[in-house]
Formats: structure tokens, sequence, C-alpha cells
């Protein structure tokens, strides 16, 4: 297959006629797969009413069928179309949309179950992109989006990461340049006595709380032996080439993990802050955003891990992040990659 790419200004005005978004999105009509950036990470957008469609995204991704999609619109009245919305849910959306918060929903009769696996439940969010937001209105149609990489490997924050994963398995890219929050949005389920987060992400739990009150947080997000209350939240994420693993510790145990790891041979690559970069003797050491701001790091994460991939590493250590603020998302999103290898410092 053929993979079109467009180039547009992500400062598209949405109510304007685009001709590179009027082509993609005659291709979503149509029934294809298209990549598309949001504030997040690009997404692989398909018609979400439609099961053929949302299909083909499972196809290219190589993602197991058990694993939910989100459904990203641009009007809410696309919103009352698929989703019953509670009390909570429009409070969330009055502070929060557009932006990077999914609600989980009771869902209605015309979302496909491709895209929710069966649940009852359906996953929606409003980007906050203005290429993304003009896609899906010129396409006229809920757009079922999970990140737009091959399934397990790093989230894609640039069309050049798209194009790595998937060129010749879609229909199109939309090159709308780089992302901005760096990690998936936050995904609050909705539906229970006191809203759950399932997935840490662009909005904190801290933001969330000073809105709504008390927030939980799913169990499986903090003890791997308890069932994910999501299906897809079992699979591991985000991981490059090489293995990673977390150290939990000073700088001093950290080099000592190196230098026995080089001692037997090994090639290592380091993630750390460019605040650190200089601390670290291996063979890569990459610097991911500043310590003193986590958000730089949740921009960058996804860009480093991948840059391992072109290097000749064969272990990856990882420093930790305070988990407070977007540092829960990032440490959520590194454990994954790690398939929750952590060493501690005892």
């Amino acid at each position: 297959m053929e993979t079109k790419q467009w180039r547009v200004d992500n400062f598209v005005d949405i109510n304007d006629s685009c001709p590179q978004i009027s082509q993609a999105a005659a291709l979503l009509r149509a029934g294809e797969v298209v990549a598309f950036p949001t504030e997040t990470v690009y997404g692989l957008g398909a018609n979400a009413l439609s099961t053929a469609a949302v299909k083909k995204i499972f196809d290219a991704k190589g993602r197991p069928s058990d694993n939910p999609l989100i459904v990203h619109i641009a009007e809410f009245a696309q919103l009352e179309a698929i989703a019953s919305i509670p009390p909570v849910a429009k409070t969330l959306i009055e502070r929060f949309w557009p932006g990077p918060l999914t609600l989980v929903l009771k869902k209605k009769g015309n979302i496909s179950d491709a895209v929710t696996a069966g649940l009852p439940t359906v996953a929606v969010r409003m980007p906050a992109h203005p290429v993304a937001l003009s896609l899906i209105r010129e396409s006229g149609l809920p757009i079922a989006a999970p990140s737009a990489n091959r399934s397990g490997r790093p989230s894609p924050t640039s069309a050049k990461h798209v194009w790595d994963d998937l060129h010749g398995k879609i229909a199109g890219i939309v090159d709308g340049g780089e992302t901005g929050v760096g990690v998936e949005s936050t995904v609050l389920d909705c539906t229970t006595d006191i809203p759950t987060i399932l997935r840490p992400g662009g909005v904190t739990k801290e933001q969330l709380e000073q809105v709504i009150g008390r927030v939980a947080a799913d169990a499986a997000l903090t003890d791997e032996k308890q069932p994910p209350k999501s299906p897809g939240m079992k699979y591991t994420h985000y991981a490059p080439n090489a293995p990673l693993v977390i150290v939990d510790g000073s700088p001093a145990f950290f080099q000592q993990l190196i230098d026995n790891a080089r001692a037997q041979g090994k090639k290592v690559g380091v993630l750390t802050t460019s605040d650190r970069q200089t601390m670290y003797r291996a063979d890569v050491v990459f610097a991911c955003g500043n310590r003193s701001d986590l958000s730089t790091v949740a921009r960058q994460l996804y860009d480093t891990l991948r840059a391992f991939d072109e290097t000749d590493v064969n272990l990856i250590y990882s420093e930790s992040f305070p988990t407070i603020g977007i540092g829960e998302a990032i440490m959520n999103r590194l454990k994954k990659a790690a398939g929750q290898r952590v060493i501690t410092e005892s």
C-alpha cells in the first residue's frame, strides 16, 4: 500500500478548508486509516462507526483485538450520539476539553464493538490540536485512534516515527510537526462511584481532584498482580529494542550497575536528564528533558527511547522520577517499557 503524506501547518484554522486535510478526511470517509497529530502523540485514525475500518487499525498496528480504542471527536454533539454523559463528565468536559483527558462512559449502540472490545463502555476525548480537530470535523465522523505506532513500540511524537513504523501499512500520514505533551491522555472511568484513573497522562490526578474532588486510581497501576479494569492495560508498551531497566537509587549506585554490565561485555545506554548527563560513564548517554521540569521529560520520553534504537546498545538503564504530577505518567510509561523491571538500591 502506498502511504500518502501531507504537511500541514499546525496553526491551521479549524474553520477554514485545507486541501491536505480534505484529502485525508476523504480517505477516512472511504474506510481507510490515516495518522494525524494530537497534542499528546500521533493517532492512527479510522471511522469509529465502521467495524471494517476499525479492524484496519488493529491489522496495521498488530494490536490485540481485546485492547479498546479511544474515540476522538471535534464537537460535543458527536459525544451525545455515542455515549451517555453523567454530571461529573460534563464538569470535566467544561474544564479540560479540548485537552489530554479521555473519559470512559456508557456507550450507545451506534459505536462499533471493535472499538470497545465488546465492553459496555466507550473511551472518548476531544484533542487540543487544530490539525486533529480540523480533520475530525472535515470527515464528519467520530474517529477511533490509538497511537500511530507498531504495537509495543514507543508512541510516535513526530510524523517520522509514524513513517518508520507504519509506512506501506496505512493510507496516509498528516504531518503537523512534533506533538506537545509527549505522553498520552489521562484515561478516567466515569462509570464508577468514584471516578477512577485507568491510565495517568497529560491531566494529573491533582488537577482532576481540584475540579471534582476525590479521584481513585485503578489498583493495577500500582500492583501488577491485580487484574486491570481495562483489558488493554495488561500489555507491554513503549519498549525500545534493547532491554530497559529502571534504576531507583543514587548516581553512585547507578554508575556501579553500568560498570558491572560493561565488565560483562554489555554496551550500556543511559536515559537521564540534561542536569545529570555528565554524571554517568556509559557507551551512550541520552538526556531526556530536565529533572527540574518533568513536563520536558514527558515531552521527550518517546523520542529518547526511539533514539536508543539508532545505537548499538544492548542494555538501557533509566533513571526513575518522582511520581507527582506528570511524573506519574512518566513512570507508568517507563515501567511498561521496562516490563516492570526495577532495580532499587538497598
